[in-house]
């Protein structure tokens, strides 16, 4: 009865086509559509300046339970969703701002010995401002992950949003591959500090560092293999393979990055880098057996029992460069010693312009991919192959952009103040408090959520559920999820793992910067 049930289970996983990408790119809006009408309460009703019961409400409604309606309930009619977050945002920005109860001190010009104390203060805090759109993003992703892990276990989670078999599109190949953009994105923090400081680090430095960080990675691994096989849970096999997860791929990425330093100093353009990474194992797939061995070779060793995660990690790799090189991009001040852009031509054209330019350019490319037929090329998530990069970088851009135009347009001249002080409580003021928490312990936060699953999946038989009992486990589920975390941020408590391997060809790293904490995320995202 048991191994019934659990190959119910498997099936209902498997064997999937997905769905569009437009329809992902709908639901998948809501987030950015919550985001607009939280920002409008609070930029002009500071409805969440004194977060009391009924701002946490409204934030949790806002930012988690519309995320989760978008892939359950509202999945079939994601616009009816949008348009119920957009039009309120839209006639609460008509209505006059809430007047101030107590007027804040003009900004004083500066004396001759604070503009030279200022300068002084030029270091790499100042360079790299906090960026709240940043939170949102990594939030809101983490958010939809988190749910989605379990929500899929539900029939009121559509099929077409589960990941695919082989080739297609779908809502979770999209978050497996947003998990490590956002990664990347964040990488790019501690190479900006170092070069910043003027640092250097040697190649072995950086690997014995990478390897340290990806010791954890690869125990949550083991654990989670472990667990899986010990309580005999469902698994679809050809997702990963016999006995690799997420985690093992994770781990692999640090050393991988640390290695392409050896490359030579003129060959530093990551995001060139990225796409000649993902082009040459793209040719491999074409011109040898690389792609029927995934696909089709009977499971008789180690190495074939778990090909798919062992050959798509050069997929991953490509997308995580993909995601530093936008973050080396828009994290530093507009017009600072570190500003850069496209391809290393440096542009002091507004962030905001700058995402859109990448999400301009990927789209470019993956519609050159998969449209021109002498290549034949289809996404794959499975593979990791180009297109699958190519679609996951142009939509992490996307998400960029619509996340940084809400922020423009309803915080404008966030990082315009001098005094860091003033602009840190700005920022303070236009973040979410439950995305933060979402972002600061992300890793905290997945992990629970990976217990929690296996736990309902143990305790009920999600396949009987019907949509009232599905979406009150997944309503008390996600509560749970965003309980925790803003504890956890409440109490400034964060899980000190390193999950965002960030070193890349960089002339300038120190090995006391290579160590990435989400503590650092609520300074700045990573």
């Amino acid at each position: 009865m048991a191994q019934s049930y659990k190959s119910l289970k498997e099936d209902f996983v498997s064997n999937l086509s997905g769905g569009g990408m437009s329809e992902i790119n709908w639901a998948t809006a809501v987030a950015p559509a919550a985001v607009l009408l939280w920002s409008v309460l609070q930029s002009r009703h500071d409805f969440f300046s004194h977060y009391n019961p009924l701002a946490f409400v409204t934030d949790f409604f806002l930012n988690v339970a519309a995320i989760l309606f978008a892939i359950t309930v509202y999945s079939s009619s994601p616009v009816i969703l949008n348009s119920l977050l957009i039009s309120p945002a839209v006639c609460l920005y008509l209505l006059p701002r809430r007047s101030r109860t107590r007027q804040k001190r003009p900004a004083q010009a500066p004396s001759a010995n604070g503009r030279a104390s200022a300068h002084r203060d030029q270091d790499v805090s100042s360079i790299l401002p906090e960026r709240p759109f940043i939170t949102h993003y990594r939030g809101s992703m983490m958010v939809v992950t988190c749910l989605a892990i379990l929500a899929v276990d539900f029939r009121v989670f559509p099929r077409r949003f589960a990941k695919v078999e082989t080739w297609g599109t779908s809502l979770m190949d999209m978050g497996v591959g947003s998990f490590v953009f956002s990664a990347g994105l964040v990488s790019a923090r501690p190479i900006l500090k170092a070069q910043g400081a003027d640092r250097r680090s040697s190649v072995g430095a950086s690997l014995k560092a990478a390897f340290r960080h990806s010791l954890p990675l690869l125990a949550l691994g083991l654990i989670r293999l472990y667990s899986i096989k010990g309580l005999d849970y469902a698994e679809h096999v050809s997702e990963y393979g016999v006995h690799w997860n997420f985690f093992f791929t994770l781990a692999l990425l640090p050393p991988l990055v640390a290695s392409l330093q050896i490359l030579p100093t003129w060959f530093a353009s990551v995001d060139m880098i990225a796409l000649l990474v993902s082009c040459i194992f793209q040719a491999v797939l074409d011109s040898t057996s690389v792609t029927a061995y995934i696909l089709t070779a009977p499971r008789y060793s180690l190495v074939s029992q778990n090909r798919e995660g062992l050959i798509s990690i050069w997929g991953y790799l490509s997308i995580f460069l993909a995601g530093q090189a936008v973050g080396l991009d828009i994290l530093p001040r507009t017009g600072s010693k570190l500003s850069r852009s496209i391809f290393g031509l440096h542009m002091n054209r507004p962030y905001t312009v700058r995402l859109f330019m990448w999400s301009v350019w990927y789209s470019m490319l993956l519609f050159l991919a998969v449209s021109y037929k002498a290549l034949g090329l289809q996404v794959s998530r499975r593979l990791a192959n180009l297109p699958y990069v190519l679609w996951v970088s142009a939509f992490n851009c996307t998400q960029l952009a619509l996340f940084s135009a809400v922020e423009i347009l309803a915080f404008p001249g966030l990082y315009s103040p001098i005094d860091k002080r003033l602009e840190g409580q700005r920022n303070k003021h236009a973040t979410s408090r439950i995305l933060a928490a979402f972002n600061r312990n992300g890793l905290a936060v997945f992990l629970l959520a990976n217990l929690l699953t296996g736990l309902v999946n143990l305790a009920t038989d999600t396949l009987q559920a019907g949509q009232g009992r599905a979406m009150a486990t997944l309503v008390a589920y996600a509560s749970i999820l965003t309980i925790v975390a803003m504890i956890m941020h409440w109490k400034n408590i964060a899980l000190k793992m390193c999950i965002e391997p960030g070193r890349i060809i960089s002339n300038n790293d120190s090995p006391k910067d290579l160590k990435v904490r989400p503590a650092d995320s609520v300074r700045d995202q990573s």
